[in-house]
């Protein structure tokens, strides 16, 4: 049996990896959640749990060195906060310590970075984004898990592959739910006036990414993860209208008004403590009209072949949300 920690096990992509690990029969699952964090999904009673002392790198150290893991899965991060230093309070100070704290000798690292680190692609051509592209993260979010990933790169001596995936959508999420349930209440939203160039990746694809990226003898690389296909916004609607079988009336928002409402819940969120899905960090996201990437490198090195296009993850995604209720 390999015995493996998942950082973030809490979250979606977590808590499926942590599924899909179980399933698999040769894996000690360790699931790395805080003592408040809910444990709705990680309820099989084979999965030991462990709250990580990321905060404190000597109790850190203690813990990794006496439980000896084959590979830390670390997913554990930020994607919202209240504050723009919160990112790189939790996603690069956190991940700094694991990677220091980890035995090089002993145990394989795999880092859930994010597609955010590199930045949209260039709009002028609309050319794929590749890893050898200079990184122009436009987020503070990005910017926080590249200064994660450059750490990595320099300073850890063991084996490790970082993982950029793009949109990450499936059962569990919560973000994507957002759209899903928009198009189900007969809205179709748009931002901006020329066509977004998407690219998605289906939860379950991206585990097994990550597990064959512990597999792998690959080392000391970073790749993108998607479908290997590319998505006008256009495509994604039509996807979605179409499963949930809804005609929708198309709204157009200009990317000025769009930003204002994202400055104002920024700053009405931090009065009443709450974040908000749409935020400054987001519509730089939402603004960008390029989010497509080249997967031949993954394909290549990991055999990964996805078995998710949009449409079937789509179609699994929702029947999910219905069968939950949440739809």
């Amino acid at each position: 049996m390999k015995k493996v920690l998942v950082t973030g096990a809490s979250g979606f992509i977590g808590s499926t990896l942590i599924d899909r690990l179980l399933s698999l029969g040769n894996y000690e699952v360790y699931a790395g959640v805080r003592a408040k964090s809910s444990r709705k999904y990680l309820q099989d009673s084979r999965i030991k749990f462990i709250d990580v002392a990321f905060s404190d790198p000597t109790a850190l150290k203690q813990q990794l060195d006496r439980e000896q893991f084959d590979c830390v899965f670390h997913l554990a991060g930020l994607t919202k906060a209240k504050r723009p230093e919160d990112f790189d309070n939790v996603n690069f100070n956190l991940t700094k310590n694991l990677a220091d704290a980890i035995n090089p000798q002993t145990t394989k690292l795999i880092f859930l970075s994010s597609f955010a680190a590199h930045g949209p692609g260039e709009e002028v051509n609309f050319s794929k984004a590749k890893v050898s592209d200079e990184n122009k993260p436009n987020t503070a979010y990005g910017r926080s898990k590249l200064k994660a990933e450059e750490y990595i790169n320099t300073n850890f001596k063991g084996k490790y592959v970082i993982l950029r995936p793009t949109g990450v959508y499936g059962p569990r999420e919560t973000d994507y739910f957002v759209f899903f349930q928009t198009i189900d209440n007969h809205i179709e939203p748009y931002l901006g006036f020329v066509p977004q160039h998407l690219t998605f990746i289906y939860s379950k694809d991206l585990v097994e990414v990550c597990i064959k990226a512990f597999e792998s003898d690959i080392s000391g690389k970073t790749y993108f993860v998607s479908d290997g296909k590319m998505y006008l916004d256009s495509e994604y609607a039509a996807i979605s209208k179409q499963v949930l079988n809804k005609k929708t009336l198309k709204l157009k928002f200009p990317l000025f008004i769009v930003r204002w409402i994202s400055c104002f819940l920024d700053a009405f969120g931090g009065l009443i403590g709450k974040q908000f899905t749409l935020n400054k960090d987001k519509y730089s996201i939402l603004a960008a009209r390029n989010w497509d990437c080249d997967i031949e490198d993954l394909k290549r090195d990991l055999q990964f072949e996805p078995q998710y296009d949009l449409q079937r993850g789509v179609e699994e995604t929702i029947a999910w949300y219905k069968k939950e209720k949440w739809l």
